[in-house]
């Protein structure tokens, strides 16, 4: 059966469910496609940064997240062979959220899914892999997904691309990515049990030169990121699983004896290609992207989730403005671009310098010159710039629960689209 409806969006992550939710109680008619079939799938990115917890809080839906379980993360702290270097205590932030949220993805996209599904204008397509996009010209018109008796063509007048780093969407549309190999490392991700941790603090230890990421793991977990030259995961390969494992167990020996019992095989542990970059487009007609598929980032600085939030938050009004304009082109969906733009370059600067001051070289200048540096910023009025930026974002977004209306339908709808 085809499916016409207001928007199509392409991927069921953080982005594309925020922004439905959005539309949806804005009175749209929205279809979401997944190829996954269901929520429970590994996944990277778990930390929220208060940015992201105000707007999800401000759409209803983070407390029901967080019931679902969830750890509170006070405090980032960067450690050098056992030298404490830098303790950033997100408890100084304005309340009520002074910390970072430890939340398994899929508690978040489950909440966001069932207040989705309370709209009788949304369709959700899981199993349903992207296959084509249709077009009349120039301009996208809705996609195909699906196979065989599954197979669906969906009309809509604009689609959102919102299916990740690695965006089929954008590759079909012909949109280049412009890759940026900023950083030095890539990482390997893996959970052991917590045993007797509890201090709820994200920490990077720095050990004979070898950075690894620890934090709390919903549920009486720790997640492990243990990084390595970047596009050095064949060489590492090369020399086998018992190698591998042991050196891991010496860069984290609080956890050696979890990390060999744990990591049997190489398929225990999930490589991250770390890597910056952005589309030379976000939306031609008919077509915008959102979130990953639109700007890549490094996971450092937790700044994943926080993206994808904000994206759908700012492209809502964008959207539901084309809508009741019927103007689908390009320059009608490009509006919240250049601005928005701006923000991630600062980003990506400011996670490039991040990257190189916890996980750079630790050569013998370096380690002389890392804790005075990171001392001395801890006492300047720069240190709360930098966490406010970390946490909220260049700029304040807002969700504009004034376009809200969800007893009447958008002008598209009742013209009978």
């Amino acid at each position: 059966m085809d499916i016409t409806t207001d928007v199509c969006v392409v991927g069921a992550g953080p982005a594309g469910l925020t922004l439905a939710l959005l539309m949806l109680r804005s009175g749209v008619r929205v279809t979401v496609v997944e190829r996954s079939r269901s929520f429970d799938r590994e996944y990277r990115g778990e930390i929220l940064q208060p940015g992201a917890m105000t707007l999800l809080d401000d759409l209803g839906v983070l407390a029901g997240a967080r019931a679902r379980g969830a750890y509170e993360l006070g405090r980032f702290q960067l450690v050098e062979n056992e030298r404490l270097l830098m303790n950033i205590d997100y408890g100084t932030l304005p309340p009520p959220y002074g910390f970072l949220l430890s939340l398994p993805q899929q508690h978040l996209l489950t909440e966001l899914f069932d207040a989705c599904s309370r709209y009788p204008g949304f369709t959700y397509l899981d199993g349903c892999g992207l296959r084509e996009l249709s077009g009349d010209g120039n301009a996208v018109t809705g996609i195909v997904c699906g196979q065989g008796e599954r197979r669906r063509r969906i009309t809509a007048p604009i689609t959102v691309a919102a299916d990740g780093r690695y965006s089929k969407t954008r590759r079909l549309a012909g949109i280049e990515q412009h890759r940026l190999d900023a950083f030095a490392h890539d990482i390997l991700w893996f959970r052991v049990p917590a045993g007797d941790r509890r201090d709820r603090t994200v920490r990077v230890h720095r050990t004979d030169g070898t950075p690894v990421l620890i934090y709390d793991s919903y549920p009486d977990c720790v997640q492990i990121g243990w990084t390595l030259p970047h596009n050095g995961y064949r060489r590492v390969a090369e020399e086998g699983v018992e190698q591998l494992r042991s050196r891991i167990a010496r860069a984290v020996p609080e956890y050696a004896d979890q990390v060999l019992e744990q990591v049997k095989e190489l398929g225990d542990l999930t490589l991250l290609d770390v890597f910056s970059g952005y589309a030379e487009e976000w939306a031609i007609d008919g077509l915008v992207l959102l979130g990953d598929s639109a700007h890549t980032h490094s996971p450092i600085g937790a700044q994943g989730i926080n993206l994808a939030v904000q994206d759908a938050v700012l492209l809502h009004p964008v959207l539901l403005s084309a809508l009741r304009a019927g103007d689908f082109g390009k320059a009608a969906l490009s509006s919240w671009v250049p601005g928005r733009r701006k923000d991630i370059e600062q980003v990506f600067t400011l996670q490039a310098r991040q990257s190189k001051a916890m996980l750079g070289g630790g050569g013998r200048i370096a380690g002389m010159v890392r804790p005075l540096a990171a001392r001395a910023l801890a006492h300047t009025p720069l240190y709360g710039k930098i966490l406010r930026a970390i946490a909220f974002g260049a700029r304040p977004v807002t969700v504009r629960s004034d376009l809200f209306n969800e007893a009447e339908p958008t002008r598209w709808e009742a013209a009978g689209a």
